[in-house]
């Protein structure tokens, strides 16, 4: 029996493919019917991974030894499994960035996403900190910067960490003013910020925007379409909940969605969210033509990555 392209590659695996493209053919990618998929840099980090563990004990659940992919090896594998983009590399690292500059030249995916923030503590420009605005600003600018020779007008930017004696209104107070002072700089360079919620349930104890609702309420206040939401599934599980009414009720001041299920941090179908309902309401709005950025996986995998990556492209597609 003669077997379709997609079931060759996927009996045959990754692997194989990739010694195809280093004998220099390069391997077609799958047809994609669904989601513009990315993945997060940090998922090929292997041992030198910086997304916290958020499982009991805090324990790596990934096949050991955790396997780190070169940009070119990270990127290969990205079409491979026909995903569209890249995100979040360590643009301050330029070993880091030159190598992935050079990849996406040979493989032509996109780099949706940069992060602003130096961490999710984001020292010495947080947002909640008046006094931290000018360094905040500084940032984001050096990052859009980073981001122009990969075409990447999308920035990532974290509140910081709770003040301890402020109130929380006068922290938002601060956050709104940060970013509204971004906006003409964001205008200047035709790029946008995403704000990322994160859960204080399982990941950050003490960071300030926790959900997607306070982060809707903060966006409204800016009143800018330069700033928008990032959806991370993940965070707003573990915090909030109610994921697909507040996708279809807020799509528009959503610039991205990153992938991770709850409990644990690991692939879609470990933990309690149906993914392929989120998948399905999310490409509903982009079939509309609401919505058209990417949904970029970022989590610890209990299987090898391949594997994981090929999984979700198949949750990911419709028909």
């Amino acid at each position: 029996m003669k077997l379709k392209r997609r079931e060759f590659f996927g009996a045959l695996g990754v692997g194989a493919m990739a010694v195809s493209s280093r004998a220099g053919e390069k391997p077609d990618p799958p047809p994609v019917r669904g989601l513009r998929l990315s993945v997060t840099c940090d998922m090929f980090r292997g041992p030198d991974v910086r997304v916290p563990f958020d499982n009991p004990g805090r324990t790596d659940p990934r096949p050991q030894p955790a396997r780190k992919y070169s940009p070119n090896d990270a990127l290969e594998l990205c079409q491979a499994c026909g995903y569209e983009g890249f995100e979040n590399l360590d643009w301050r690292d330029p070993t880091e960035r030159d190598a992935y500059l050079q990849a996406q030249k040979k493989f032509g995916l996109d780099c949706v996403a940069l992060g602003a923030s130096k961490s999710p503590f984001a020292p010495g420009c947080s947002l909640v900190d008046p006094a931290e605005r000018e360094s905040f600003l500084r940032e984001v600018t050096s990052c859009i910067e980073a981001g122009k020779p990969f075409g990447t007008r999308r920035i990532v930017v974290l509140t910081g960490m709770e003040r301890e004696g402020i109130s929380r209104e006068e922290q938002m107070a601060s956050c709104v003013a940060g970013l509204r002072a971004a906006v003409p700089i964001l205008e200047r360079h035709d790029a946008s910020i995403i704000v990322e919620p994160i859960n204080t349930v399982a990941t950050r104890p003490g960071y300030f925007l926790t959900t997607a609702s306070d982060g809707l309420r903060m966006l409204e206040r800016v009143g800018s379409p330069r700033v928008q939401l990032l959806f991370d599934i993940y965070h707003q599980q573990a915090q909030e909940g109610n994921l697909i009414n507040l996708i279809r009720d807020h799509i528009d001041q959503i610039g991205h969605f990153q992938i991770g299920d709850h409990p644990g941090r690991h692939q879609p179908g470990t933990g309690e969210i149906n993914y392929r309902n989120v998948f399905r309401a999310i490409y509903e709005l982009q079939q509309e033509g609401r919505y058209k950025g990417f949904a970029g996986l970022e989590y610890h995998p209990t299987v090898p990555l391949a594997e994981t990556m090929r999984a979700v492209r198949q949750l990911a597609d419709f028909p």
